[in-house]
């Protein structure tokens, strides 16, 4: 006899089938970006060990410059995919991702013919640098657009497979780097094991990128496309920006004490960056199947995110100074006294990060570019600011309030946009 099933238990099945999901999706998209962010730590490290502190200032400045070719690659490319892409037929998919990150490759080469041109105009070790950035930025944008793909198709395994087969061809490539000795060997040693990943992405797809149909892509998508890339480049402009200033009112060498700090939260801006690749999709999901849980979901994320911030950089406190300088060389003692204006600093990111995944899932692109340009410039002016009053400490107080200003402004923004979510719900709903 086929036992009876109350309706209780038919709708808690559903649900508990749906949070085992949602789990797993972010189980991967945190193994994906531990596997990441290891990564990027293991070439800090061996180079800020390898460098000395100069040299790391010029490869830290070549890696945010990369930092804003990639969110414009993901402005144009991949964001719109993740918002409009995700959960939906395995054919649309493949079509859009085909055309993605088709785009993305066509970013990376034609940025990275620029950086070739302007690092043979500046010569040296900082030309050295920006050459080899351009050679190696349309794999490194591709590796990077394989991944979001995946994570719009529920695919995380495929992004955390993708990031170790990038991380094994890291290895020896950085020991041949190490055997060169410049900045530019390195570049080139993370760059070139990225591209072995993208054209492992191509073969974990079945998917031929296709650069042609760039300029199809960029049309379809140009309502959010361009928002977004203008939201992004506020992000990483605004790095460039002080990262730069911070060089020219301190010293280039300020730049590697800003990124050796920057390194010492290594282990929470990989969960940062791991949720950042599954937060958008499942608001998305969230807004879709429950939109009223839309804004709860969004406070459990930046609220969680604030405290995990704030307890890591408690315990980078607690770390002895025998132990930093065995990490990070010479570059640990200035580093370590930006442990706490940068602590605070990253828990009032991670607290936007909430709102700021409510906004991209209901496709508010104006009203988070407006928050995104406020925050870019509270940070440039911040973090310049600050370095001009107290040099590279002030420069990190200076950041942490504009990213606790601007995470204010987030919510603001997420409670406007989904009070006129309901209230277009409601109209439609009368309408018909």
């Amino acid at each position: 006899m086929t036992p009876t099933t109350t309706e209780g238990e038919q709708t808690a099945r559903p649900a508990g089938s749906a949070r085992r999901a949602l789990a797993g999706r972010l189980s991967w998209g945190l193994a994906d970006q531990a596997v990441s962010s290891i990564s990027n730590l293991v070439v800090g490290l061996y180079v800020a060990r390898s460098l000395g502190l100069a040299a790391f200032g010029v490869f830290s400045l070549a890696w945010v410059t990369y930092g804003v070719v990639l969110n414009v690659s993901r402005g144009l490319a991949t964001d719109p995919l993740v918002v409009r892409f995700s959960g939906v037929p395995e054919a649309s998919w493949r079509a859009a991702t085909t055309r993605s990150t088709g785009t993305a490759l066509g970013v990376g080469g034609v940025i990275g013919v620029a950086s070739v041109v302007v690092g043979l105009g500046l010569g040296g070790s900082m030309g050295g640098a920006f050459v080899g950035l351009g050679v190696v930025l349309p794999g490194l944008l591709l590796q990077d657009a394989w991944r979001f793909s995946f994570f719009a198709a529920g695919a995380g395994r495929k992004a955390f497979v993708n990031d170790l087969v990038w991380g094994a061809a890291l290895i020896p490539a950085l020991v041949v780097a190490a055997r060169v000795g410049s900045v530019t060997g390195f570049v080139l040693a993370w760059g070139g094991s990225a591209a072995v990943a993208a054209g492992y992405g191509c073969l974990q797809s079945g998917i031929l990128p296709r650069p042609t149909r760039a300029r199809a892509w960029l049309r379809e998508q140009r309502d959010l496309g361009y928002r977004y890339l203008l939201e992004n480049v506020g992000v990483s402009g605004a790095s460039l920006l002080r990262a730069y200033g911070l060089g020219l009112v301190v010293a280039v060498s300020a730049v590697g004490v800003v990124r050796g700090a920057e390194l010492l939260m290594g282990p929470f801006l990989a969960l940062l960056m791991g949720l950042s690749l599954v937060t958008v999709p499942e608001a998305a999901r969230v807004l879709r199947q429950a939109p009223h849980q839309l804004g709860r979901f969004c406070l459990l994320l930046g609220g969680g995110l604030a405290v995990a911030a704030l307890l890591w950089g408690t315990a980078l406190l607690l770390v002895p100074d025998r132990l930093g300088e065995h990490v990070l060389g010479s570059v640990w003692y200035p580093s370590s006294e930006l442990i706490v204006p940068i602590s605070l600093g990253v828990a009032g990111a991670g607290l936007g990060v909430g709102a700021a995944a409510g906004l991209r899932a209901l496709a508010a692109a104006r009203r988070s570019l407006r928050c995104q340009l406020f925050a870019s410039a509270c940070y440039v002016g911040g973090g310049v600011g600050g370095a001009a009053v107290a040099g590279t400490v002030g420069s990190a107080w200076g950041v942490a309030a504009a990213n606790l200003s601007a995470s204010v402004l987030w919510w603001l923004q997420l409670r406007s946009a989904l009070r006129e979510h309901r209230h277009n719900t409601i109209r439609e709903e009368r309408t018909t």
